[in-house]
């Protein structure tokens, strides 16, 4: 577990399956050939489950075990640490990962008791990047994140990537979103990436 990649492995198959090349294009930095060791060995190590299928050009997606499940509290732990501690406004020109962040809501989201439901952040087209969308469930006293938009979510949140970034930066500003739906569960998933904020700035009073 001493290696990066395999943290961030762990992380990027937070919200389902992916293909080598959705890895790839999620983990800047790493080689094909890096890419590819630190997969057979994650599945020789039982962290990994790998599915081939019978498609052309051949399609191979790579899931998370139970096993590496378990970690993603630990993961959730480091970005709450991160979020605590050496979160500060991007500088001119630098990119914040928003979807790195929505992906580790299992470990960073704790349920409201007795609140249900379904919460979808939309991250809208910018330039040649696509909208994404990410659904957040709660159910059972537990979170959930899904990388796919929601048919009928409980509500929803969108915004640009900067305005993400605002929300969930040390200003915590959510003018720029726009809600709808119940917005008490939008507000929770909100608030739980705000927490970390607010425990930094007590301790530092």
């Amino acid at each position: 577990m001493g290696d990066k990649w395999t943290l961030l492995i762990i992380r990027d198959l937070a919200a389902g399956p992916r293909r080598f090349v959705e890895l790839q294009r999620v983990l800047p930095g790493i080689s094909t050939e890096q890419l590819r060791s630190r997969l057979n060995r994650m599945v020789a190590d039982g962290l990994l489950t790998r599915q081939r299928y019978r498609e052309v050009p051949p399609r191979v997606d790579y899931e998370l075990t139970e096993r590496s499940r378990e970690l993603i509290p630990v993961l959730g732990a480091l970005a709450r640490w991160g979020y605590d501690w050496t979160w500060s406004a991007p500088r001119p020109g630098e990119d914040v990962n928003v979807g790195a962040i929505f992906r580790l809501a299992p470990g960073i989201l704790e349920a409201p008791a007795g609140l249900e439901g379904t919460v979808e952040l939309i991250v809208e087209a910018e330039g040649d990047q696509p909208e994404r969308q990410y659904l957040v469930t709660f159910a059972g006293g537990r979170s959930e994140i899904s990388e796919v938009g929601g048919a009928s979510p409980t509500s929803s949140v969108r915004g640009s990537v900067q305005a993400w970034v605002r929300a969930l930066g040390p200003d915590g500003s959510t003018e720029g979103l726009i809600i709808t739906g119940r917005e008490g569960l939008a507000g929770a998933v909100l608030d739980g990436f705000s927490q970390a904020r607010s425990r930094a700035a007590s301790a530092a009073a």
